[in-house]
């Protein structure tokens, strides 16, 4: 007997309530017509954003690579002074080969790794010799030669490097102290058993050796500070903000016209595959070099935006998300590539799911960019308010794509690609979710702030500044007179009766439209109607300017000169004036 599986699909209608959420939306699913003239264009961009920024990432790479170089070389000039000048030579000696030594070892690409590292070797050298010359001591004081001292120094010399050999494998310890812990057991064994011998001082080979690896270390921390420094906290910082950008324009690529021009030409898609395999293989394989310059920017001081106790975890978390928002990344690419034959019938057939998908893509490509910027910029996200009511709207709709009604048409090939990258899709969403929750508590406990003009501490007098309010004042009540002069009225030619289902889609979003574009800031609003089978999707915006009442006097104007010119109701209309527009679009997602 055959088995049949059967894969549950979410009824469209349950979700009508969450469309309803999405009507402050700043990003919404944009026209379908204009869409599809879009993509072309974006696809061009992101191939061209994406080169241009990978050659300025190498040029700064190697820029900093230079600049690496020369400072080490100066540093090993600086300390070999010490054996060049004999004034110096005379007071370290031979010991100044020490004073190099930790010159060549500790100095780190970074400022902070420096730091980790000579704070690791100068504790580590102070408590090994110390406890070196302790036991040194302890076994001199019995008897130089004797067969007690050597056994006492050699039971010191087990204890101690058992200890400090298991307390390495502490993850802990061995993630920002293991040098530091080697350093300490190579110089106890070096002190104690240099003790053994009657003719060598113990103390004086401790003193000598610390000092000089002192200076080494004074050198490397001068250097590495005041010449240029190159900060492991920037690193972080710009490497995790390009990973989120170079994601995005991977999603972008998505787009279904971007897919189909990218087919079209010859050796492009294995190129553009290997592309976005490369950037998330990168990603994946991020989660060490996150940890090390997370270490290493713990240990640098003050500088820039980057106090003391700066949640590094968070950009840890942040990059985890990043790395499974890259593995489903490369999924869904994968799925486009195994289903190409089914998508392109898709395509060609005009298929508004996957139009809806695309313009799902491009909301959630704009929302990664929103993030970037912000992070870059260090400042808050000045959109986070909507962001999520758009994600969940977006989540919304990708259930409507694959309800039953709508790909009962579909052959069964056809169903399971759609389906297959809608599933994968929704966990994309799911993931873009996830980081804008971490960008937002990062935000949140570094206390930035949404970016605004200086107001404090001009040096103005307050008479100045009362003159030039009231001036200010005076200005904008004039201007925000609003100039109602028609600039155009277009009129679609698809038309429907007043008994149709559009009518209270229509009505429900112009009265949207003229309540909360005034309302809004920038006065730049879109809303879509909830109603199944008769969605609306309006757009309404007036001159920065004017003021609320003076956009919602606009609005009343183009309205009524939109009803005027198109006196029996059109699928579509636009009504543009001098300091206002209005439009809306109708579809019928009906099957």
């Amino acid at each position: 007997m055959e088995s049949t599986h059967v894969i549950a699909i979410p009824n469209g209608e349950e979700n009508i309530g969450h469309m309803k959420e999405n009507n402050t939306l700043k990003f919404p699913l944009p026209p379908i017509i204009s869409h599809l003239r879009k993509n072309e264009i974006h696809c061009s961009m992101v191939s061209t954003t994406s080169n241009l920024r990978e050659k300025q990432k190498k040029s700064e790479d190697n820029t900093r690579k230079m600049i690496h170089s020369i400072k080490v070389g100066i540093s090993l000039v600086l300390v070999s002074l010490l054996y060049l000048l004999n004034p110096l030579f005379e007071q370290v000696g031979e010991n100044a080969m020490w004073a190099i030594m930790t010159v060549i070892v500790i100095f780190e690409f970074s400022a902070g790794a420096t730091l980790g590292k000579g704070f690791n070797r100068g504790i580590g050298t102070i408590v090994g010799g110390a406890l070196g010359c302790l036991a040194a001591f302890f076994a001199q004081s019995i008897g130089i030669g004797s067969v007690a001292n050597s056994i006492i120094i050699a039971i010191s010399v087990f204890i101690l490097g058992s200890i400090t050999t298991y307390v390495r494998l502490v993850p802990r310890i061995k993630k920002r102290y293991d040098y530091g812990v080697m350093i300490f057991l190579l110089t106890f064994n070096l002190v104690v058993v240099s003790g053994v011998r009657a003719n060598m001082k113990v103390w004086e080979i401790a003193r000598e050796r610390l000092v000089t690896i002192l200076m080494g270390f004074i050198v490397c921390i001068c250097v590495s500070l005041l010449v240029f420094p190159l900060w492991a906290s920037d690193e972080l910082h710009h490497s995790i903000v390009s990973r989120l950008f170079d994601l995005a324009d991977t999603i972008q690529g998505w787009s279904g016209e971007c897919t189909k021009v990218v087919s079209e030409k010859e050796n492009q898609p294995a190129r553009g595959a290997s592309a976005s395999f490369n950037v998330c293989k990168s990603v994946l394989n991020s989660k060490s070099k996150d940890e090390s310059l997370a270490n290493f920017a713990k240990w640098e001081p003050w500088h820039g935006k980057f106090g003391f106790s700066y949640p590094w975890e968070r950009y840890l978390k942040i990059g985890e998300v990043l790395r499974d928002l890259a593995a489903f990344i490369l999924a869904v690419g994968q799925c486009i590539q195994a289903s190409k034959q089914s998508m392109d019938s898709l395509r060609q057939s005009q298929s508004t799911q996957l139009e809806t998908c695309d313009a799902i893509v491009s909301r959630v490509v704009c929302i990664m960019r929103e993030l970037g910027n912000s992070m870059k910029q260090m400042r808050k996200c000045e959109a986070r308010a909507n962001i999520s009511a758009q994600l969940k709207a977006a989540r919304a709709e990708l259930s409507l794509v694959i309800s039953k009604s709508k790909i009962a048409e579909f052959e069964d090939d056809q169903v399971l690609a759609i389906a297959s990258f809608v599933f994968l899709l929704v966990e994309v969403v799911g993931k873009v979710e996830e980081l804008v929750k971490e960008v937002e508590e990062l935000g949140d406990n570094v206390g930035l702030r949404t970016p605004s003009p200086p107001m404090r501490k001009m040096g103005i007098p307050k008479k100045c500044v009362s003159i030039a309010i009231g001036l200010l004042c005076m200005w904008s009540v004039v201007d925000s007179i609003p100039d109602t002069t028609i600039t155009n009225v277009l009129c679609n030619n698809g038309e429907y009766t007043f008994g149709d289902p559009f009518a209270n889609s229509l009505s429900y979003v112009f009265m949207d439209l003229e309540k909360e574009t005034p309302a809004q800031k920038n006065y730049d609003y879109y809303n879509i109607s909830p109603y199944p089978n008769a969605f609306a999707y309006g757009h309404a915006a007036c001159n920065l300017n004017l003021t609320s009442s003076g956009c919602k006097t606009c609005l009343g104007v183009a309205k009524t000169a939109l009803f005027n010119t198109c006196q029996t109701p059109r699928i579509g209309a636009r009504s543009v004036l001098h300091d206002c527009a209005i439009r809306y679009e109708q579809y019928p997602f009906d099957n």
